[in-house]
C-alpha cells in the first residue's frame, strides 16, 4: 500500500537514481493522476517534468471502443483493424480527430499555460502514471512517443496488473514498477488516500516543476 501519489513518487524516484541530474532526461506524466507522482520524481532527480496528453478516438456510437488515439505533439495513431471491421471512412476519422484535438489542445493550454512543450527527440523519457490497469492509455502514449524519436523510453508506475506489466515491458526499453499483483481490480486499492487530482492540482504542480 502507498500512502498517496506523492509518497509513491518518492519511492519510484529511489529506483530511478541513475537518471539524476542528467541533461538528456525528461519526465512526462499522464494527466491527471500521474502528475503528483511525476512531480516528486522530478524533484528528487532534478530533471524537467511536463504533461503528455492522450485522447482516445472513439468509434461513433460506441465511443468506449477506440479506433485510434491522438497525443501531445500532433501525433495520431489509427487502429485499422477496428476501422476496417466497422467500415469507418476517412471523413469520420478526421471528424472525430478534429473534435478530440480541440479537447487535447484545451487541456494542454489549461495545464501548461504559455510554457512550450519540452523537446523530446533524442531524449530518455520517463513516462509516469499512478498505476496501470488495462494499459490502453499507456500503450497509446508509448506508441505516440515512439513517433517523436526518443533515445530511450522508460515507464515508471507504482503499481500495475501483472499481466499488463509484462505486456508493457515488451514495448519499452525499461519499466520500473514496485507492485505487480496477479489479483488486480483497481489502482485505488493500492493507495490509502486516492483523492481525485483536479485540474488546479495539475496546473499548480507543473508550475512548481517548471
Amino acid at each position: 500500500m502507498f500512502t498517496d501519489r506523492s509518497q509513491a513518487g518518492r519511492i519510484l524516484a529511489s529506483s530511478l537514481s541513475q537518471y539524476k541530474q542528467r541533461q538528456d532526461v525528461v519526465i512526462l506524466a499522464l494527466p491527471r493522476g500521474g502528475i503528483p507522482v511525476a512531480y516528486e520524481i522530478g524533484k528528487e532527480l532534478e530533471v524537467p517534468v511536463d504533461v503528455f496528453v492522450v485522447r482516445k478516438l472513439g468509434v461513433p456510437g460506441q465511443e468506449e471502443l477506440a479506433m485510434g488515439a491522438i497525443a501531445t505533439g500532433d501525433v495520431r495513431i489509427i487502429n485499422y483493424d477496428v476501422v476496417n471491421q466497422f467500415g469507418i471512412n476517412q471523413e469520420t476519422i478526421d471528424r472525430v480527430t478534429d473534435q478530440e484535438r480541440q479537447e487535447l489542445r484545451r487541456r494542454e493550454q489549461l495545464y501548461r499555460g504559455d510554457r512550450r512543450p519540452l523537446a523530446l527527440a533524442g531524449k530518455s523519457i520517463i513516462l509516469v502514471d499512478d498505476g496501470i490497469a488495462t494499459g490502453s492509455t499507456m500503450r497509446a502514449a508509448i506508441t505516440a512517443l515512439r513517433q517523436l524519436g526518443p533515445a530511450r523510453l522508460i515507464v515508471a508506475v507504482p503499481v500495475a496488473a501483472a499481466e499488463t506489466y509484462h505486456e508493457i515491458a515488451a514495448e519499452v526499453d525499461e519499466i520500473v514498477c514496485h507492485e505487480t499483483p496477479d489479483a488486480f481490480s483497481a489502482i485505488s486499492e493500492w493507495y490509502e488516500r486516492f483523492e481525485q487530482t483536479t485540474d488546479d492540482n495539475v496546473r499548480d504542480l507543473l508550475s512548481k516543476a517548471a
